[in-house]
């Protein structure tokens, strides 16, 4: 008998329950920030970069929206734009996550969109809530007013490397943004992250829980990848061609550690 129950104990446990695609369920996606191998931890560790230069991060922030998820089958789901925008700031425990409403099922590819995208970046005011509202954008320093336009990845830090600023401080400043709109069209640093989930599990969205994806963030990325940035040589990158080459490189800053179902 204790066999029996046992056998009927792993089989009841092993079953995953049936789901119903007309049913939404919850869906997160965490962003865990790091450096290299190490936690980021701002004000506190020191890192080094490609260009063998020492720095430490003393503010990260950056936009993630237009979330759509995918079945092994190719099936889509777009979660609805104006429910799918989010702003991770690193130190702040309650914006480290994206959480969105999708079908019941399971899926095998995450899609997002590093920044804020072209239509929404030029639509009314009254269409630009939360996150995006260009007032709390410019309180968290992620919208230029003289530009009219969103900061999509901003990182800031002390490096020995930087020339002394207006403050006293070694500072450099990383501000990219631009979506090749009308003002600079050949400025585009809109970055789409394809996430493949196979092989450190699929998110298995049902009622009754949430699934959570688990991503890293490597942000020491934003220096090393097809350029290497040197703190020295740029200490300061906003509005500018270069900011294109920053964009290139933090596009390969996602990665997939594993799925809590």
């Amino acid at each position: 008998m204790a066999g029996l129950l046992f056998l009927a104990s792993c089989k009841k446990e092993g079953k995953e329950p049936e789901y119903n695609q007309n049913e939404l369920a919850p869906l997160s996606v965490e962003f865990d920030n790091i450096v290299g191998g190490t936690n980021l931890y701002l004000n506190a560790t020191t890192y080094t970069n490609a260009a063998g230069e020492d720095y430490t991060v003393s503010l990260l922030q950056y936009y993630v929206s237009n979330i759509k998820v995918y079945k092994a089958d190719g099936t889509e789901y777009v979660v609805p734009q104006d429910s799918s925008y989010f702003l991770i700031k690193e130190g702040d425990q309650a914006s480290g996550s994206a959480l969105v409403n999708v079908p019941e099922g399971d899926y095998a590819r995450l899609v997002f969109t590093l920044g804020v995208d072209s239509l929404r970046s030029t639509m009314d005011i009254d269409k630009r809530t939360g996150v995006l509202d260009p007032a709390s954008g410019m309180d968290n320093g992620m919208y230029w007013g003289w530009n009219s336009g969103y900061i999509f990845l901003k990182m800031e830090g002390l490096s020995a490397a930087a020339p002394v600023d207006g403050s006293g401080q070694n500072k450099f400043r990383y501000h990219i943004g631009g979506f090749g709109g009308y003002s600079a069209p050949t400025i585009n640093n809109i970055k789409e992250i394809s996430i493949d989930l196979n092989q450190a599990g699929v998110a298995k969205v049902r009622k009754g829980r949430t699934s959570n994806i688990h991503l890293m963030v490597d942000i020491g990325k934003v220096m090393s990848g097809t350029t290497t940035v040197s703190i020295a040589a740029n200490p300061t990158v906003m509005f500018s061609d270069f900011s294109t080459k920053i964009a290139a490189n933090y596009a390969a800053m996602f990665s997939h550690d594993h799925t809590e179902n």
